[in-house]
């Protein structure tokens, strides 16, 4: 029950371009329980302990997912799932019993989490819906990218009123990419060209996305977006280009990854990057070149000093990065056309 009241929202969210509704019809996770095989402290700070925990499970659940679309109805199966990966377990220390106060939990980057599956159609199949099982992959794939995968974490508090805002992810600071143009970018269309459009993100939940320029192997777009990001040294700018399809599902032409760690700070760069057909290599198996994708990327990444949120006070100490990435110190009372005055920030 926890599981489907937490899930079905956040595959709600993640639901594909044309999918109706992505909801649980039979969920148990059966009688096999994980394996914990070997747990290190990684770092101890004063108040919080970490463990990184190698976390095996080959399980026999019955895990049924009703997909709906505007044409037909298909229950998908979940069969043979297995996971191997890494959690990340930070525990909040507490002088009172039972001595925690908060837990984090996330998946590291790397090793890859690798969950596998196979998906099969009850009552059916699902060559009916071409299309449906890359969509499903996609959409697991993203769901853990941006909820479970370490810098993104669980934080489930222990007691009540706890303070869990130092646990928390916060804001660092954000990037500002111009999509400039594709070049030699690969034809999916049997009459005519290719009508591209770019979706880029740091997370999968705040996707953004250029015009559609119509009929072009080789479209200008010169779009500005700015992306905001938690952690410089994990995170990557996932760049998509798509052809537009008005009587089909949108056909990708290409994607490729952009670690931020790679990029200078408070420096613009213009990249030319290479698009992959996935950025999974085991999944690689049209190798021809997919063409060229430039962009102009400036990131703002502040030291993370804190910023006082904008109305607290400043014994409380509410922290935040502000997204114009000014920073602030106890000697610096003004930021942009905020100032501290009398207790608090205040406008002009």
């Amino acid at each position: 029950m926890v599981i489907r009241d937490s899930v079905e929202p956040i595959l709600d969210v993640y639901r594909p371009v044309g999918i109706s509704s992505l909801k649980f019809s039979k969920l148990s996770l059966g009688t096999v329980p994980p394996k914990i095989e070997g747990i290190r402290v990684q770092s101890f700070q004063k108040g919080q302990i970490t463990m990184d925990i190698d976390f095996k499970w080959g399980g026999d659940p019955n895990i049924v997912l009703a997909v709906e679309t505007l044409v037909a109805s298909l229950p998908i199966q979940f069969k043979n799932l297995q996971v191997f990966t890494i959690i990340r377990v930070v525990f909040q220390l507490s002088d009172e019993i039972p001595c925690i106060s908060a837990v984090v939990i996330a998946l590291l980057a790397e090793p890859k989490p690798r969950i596998d599956y196979i998906l099969k159609a009850v009552g059916g199949s699902l060559t009916a819906m071409p299309g449906l099982s890359d969509m499903i992959d996609d959409t697991v794939a993203s769901l853990i990218t941006d909820m479970l995968q370490w810098p993104h974490r669980i934080v489930v508090p222990l007691g009540v009123d706890v303070d869990i805002s130092d646990l928390e992810l916060k804001p660092h600071g954000k990037v500002t990419v111009t999509v400039v143009r594709g070049e030699s970018l690969k034809n999916k269309e049997f009459i005519g060209k290719s009508d591209p459009y770019v979706v880029l993100f740091i997370r999968p939940m705040f996707k953004e996305r250029t015009r559609v320029i119509d009929d072009n192997l080789n479209p200008e777009w010169n779009e500005t977006f700015e992306l905001i990001a938690e952690d410089k040294e994990t995170q990557h700018i996932i760049l998509e280009v798509f052809d537009e399809d008005s009587l089909k599902q949108d056909k990708r032409l290409g994607i490729v990854k952009l670690p931020l760690s790679d990029l200078e700070v408070e420096t613009v760069q213009e990249i030319n990057l290479q698009l992959l057909s996935s950025l999974d290599t085991t999944k690689v198996k049209d190798k021809k070149d997919r063409g060229v994708l430039t962009v102009r990327v400036s990131p703002c990444m502040p030291s993370p000093r804190p910023v006082l949120r904008f109305g607290a006070s400043e014994n409380s100490m509410e922290l935040c990065i502000r997204r114009c990435c000014t920073t602030s110190t106890p000697r610096r009372r003004r930021c942009g056309r905020w100032s501290w005055r009398r207790g608090r920030w205040r406008s002009g």
